[in-house]
Order: C-alpha cells, then sequence, then structure tokens
C-alpha cells in the first residue's frame, strides 16, 4: 500500500514537472545566444515549435531522443513527405510514452484507494507495455499517414499528367502547360505543386529541378520520373507530349492493378470472420440436440 502510494505521488510530481517545464521554458544561455548570428538562437522555428500540449509537455526530451539517434531514416523521410517538423514527432513520442508509463501507477494507486490490491507486478509490467506501445503509436501513425499521402499523390500526379496532356495538345508551353495544369486542381498535392512551380518562377530555376526536388521530398518515384521527361523535353526538345500521354496511362495502370489488389486482400480477410461466424452457427444449432445425448447417457 505504501509502496503504490509512493510510486503514484513520484508519478505526479515526475508528471507536474513536465508541465512546469514544457510550459515555462527557460531562456538560452548568454554563450550560445552571442555566438548565434546577429545575436538570435538556433533552437527551433516558431513553426517547427511543438504544438499542442502534447508537444510542449515533451519538448524537453527531445533534445536527448535526437542525441539518441531518433528519429530512424525511414520515420525522417515519413515526416518530410507529411511537412511534419521532427521536434513535433518526438516530442509526442515521449509524451505518450510518459503517459503510458504513468497511467497503471494512478489506477493501481486509485485500485488501492477504493481496497483492491493490484501488488508491484502487474502494474510494472504494465507500466513498461503501454510506455513501449505510447512510444510507438505516434511511428505507427505517421508511417500509416506517409502511406496514404504518397497514395493520394499518385493519384492526383494521374489527373495531373492528363491536364498537362492537354494543356500541350492546345498550343501551350511546357511551362506553361505545368503551371495551368496545377491551377486546375485541388487538394494538398495540388497545393504541393503549385507551390513548387511558383517556386521555381520566383527563383528563376527549371520548373522541373523543383518538381524533382518536391518528388525526392515526399519519395513519389512517379513525380521524379515526370521531372525528368520534363527536364528532356525542356533541354533536348523530345516529344514530351507522347511521354506525358504514355506515362499517364501506365501510372492509371498501376493504380488499378494496386486497387484490384487491395480488394482481393480485404476479400480475404472476410473469409475468417464469416467462418467463424458459421462455425458458431453449427455450434448454436447443434449444442441442443448433443446436450439431450449426453444427458440420456
Amino acid at each position: 500500500m505504501n509502496g503504490m502510494v509512493l510510486l503514484a505521488g513520484l508519478g505526479t510530481g515526475l508528471g507536474l514537472w513536465l508541465i512546469v517545464v514544457g510550459w515555462f521554458p527557460r531562456p538560452p544561455r548568454l554563450d550560445k545566444a552571442l555566438d548565434a548570428p546577429n545575436g538570435a538562437t538556433r533552437p527551433v522555428e516558431t513553426d517547427t515549435a511543438p504544438q499542442g500540449w502534447t508537444g510542449r509537455l515533451g519538448r524537453p526530451a527531445v533534445h536527448f531522443l535526437r542525441r539518441a539517434g531518433l528519429p530512424l531514416a525511414n520515420t525522417r523521410r515519413d515526416l518530410a513527405a507529411l511537412d511534419k517538423p521532427v521536434d513535433v514527432h518526438l516530442a509526442e513520442q515521449a509524451t505518450a510514452a510518459v503517459v503510458g508509463v504513468l497511467l497503471p501507477p494512478v489506477a493501481a494507486a486509485l485500485a488501492a484507494f477504493a481496497g483492491l490490491s493490484t501488488g508491484m507486478t502487474m502494474p510494472a509490467a504494465a507500466s513498461l507495455i503501454l510506455g513501449a506501445a505510447g512510444f510507438l503509436a505516434p511511428e505507427l501513425s505517421v508511417r500509416a499517414d506517409a502511406a496514404k499521402y504518397r497514395t493520394a499523390f499518385c493519384d492526383t500526379l494521374s489527373s495531373f499528367l492528363d491536364l498537362v496532356v492537354i494543356s500541350l495538345a492546345s498550343g501551350s508551353g511546357v511551362d506553361q502547360a505545368l503551371d495551368d495544369a496545377a491551377k486546375v486542381g485541388s487538394g494538398p498535392a495540388y497545393t504541393e505543386l503549385r507551390y513548387a512551380l511558383t517556386e521555381a518562377r520566383l527563383a528563376r530555376v527549371a520548373p522541373w529541378d523543383v518538381l524533382g526536388a518536391l518528388g525526392k521530398r515526399v519519395t513519389v518515384a512517379e513525380l521524379q520520373q515526370l521531372a525528368a521527361t520534363v527536364g528532356l523535353a525542356g533541354t533536348e526538345g523530345a516529344r514530351v507530349r507522347s511521354s506525358l500521354r504514355s506515362r499517364a496511362v501506365a501510372l492509371r495502370e498501376r493504380q488499378l492493378t494496386d486497387a484490384e489488389g487491395d480488394a482481393n486482400a480485404a476479400t480475404e480477410r472476410m473469409a475468417l470472420p464469416i467462418v467463424a461466424l458459421f462455425a458458431g452457427f453449427l455450434i448454436f444449432l447443434g449444442y441442443p440436440a448433443m446436450a439431450a445425448v449426453m444427458g440420456g447417457l
């Protein structure tokens, strides 16, 4: 009893300390502030600072997680595709892990106050399991969101290619066709394409270079191939319209194949619940007869 109360008190104190540190961060050291260019500090910019209560609470642990080599390279690519700052992700991981570790002791302390003894083994094991699950939950969420974003980007790219081909057929140049196609659509992918083309126009660089960099950031190979095709047309005068049309057809065929594969996988996953339901129905029908036979013996 006393051990559980002590553990709950330690967890509560740690949570209060994280809240205070997250809401009132200490100012930067004077030597680091003077070493920074123009007297500005290097830490996180305003738009990359952890947002929300999960980001603010986990901000003190970001430095230690970075020193541990986190996040991994695959996770960094997923975060770059989602345009989510690394510090925000690490802060959310730290907060989720701390909540997972502290939840079982708090629940055990409340149960102890109610007169129910849970011992020390069960809360400790639950803390380890929930802490690990809380730390991995943002990782899995980012991975799933990045996969959905890339799939949606490929779907958008297919319609974008069709619009570019139509603009080229109407007599527009390559740059004008890209701009016109990007202005027509809506959604996150079209927003990224418009921003990339606007950046290329303002920086006075070739649009296919910026599109290639965008494809590398979001890890979409089709966009990188599109940038290479358009770049070939812009530098060597290749027949870009036929190349883009064939690429759009190939991309749609690949999307159709992936959709059919997902549908078949979903159908196979439905087989097990149907078999289990049928088995339960047979047991429900056969139990009275079996019980009558066993009772007559």
